[in-house]
């Protein structure tokens, strides 16, 4: 992307991944390494307190981290935070999405409010990026 073609506003293309199932949490659990049972184990979630297992934080990140990645290689991502606002659900089908907030011309940069919405449209995560963008 051509930092003289983004203007602030500018929104990358959303993706929506289909509804998280107890199979995604599962895979997630053996690719990632992180096998916490609360994610994958419903009768330990019950036992703390919860009524089902739930996504792990980091899966949804990375939905927001391929909305990123789609719009520009990932050697020119620069900064990526997030702030986990609400737990996803099993069955909660994530909506992520980013838009331009600032350019920074003398950089060559533009930093991105993030995030990802449930079907009910409540937001999961909220963060930002920073991208470098072509001259």
């Amino acid at each position: 992307m051509k930092l003289s073609e983004i203007e602030i506003g500018h929104c990358l293309p959303s993706l929506t991944a289909e509804p998280i199932s107890r199979l995604t949490l599962a895979l997630y659990c053996g690719a990632s390494g992180d096998h916490n049972p609360i994610h994958v184990d419903i009768d330990y979630a019950k036992q703390v307190g919860r009524s089902d297992v739930f996504a792990h934080g980091m899966l949804s990140m990375a939905y927001l981290g391929h909305v990123l990645t789609r719009w520009v290689p990932q050697e020119r991502l620069r900064q990526f935070s997030v702030r986990f606002v609400a737990v996803t659900q099993v069955g909660d089908a994530l909506s992520s999405s980013g838009k331009v907030v600032e350019i920074d011309m003398a950089a060559g940069t533009a930093r991105l409010e993030i995030t990802s919405r449930n079907q009910a449209d409540e937001i999961k995560l909220s963060g930002e990026a920073v991208v470098a963008l072509d001259a």
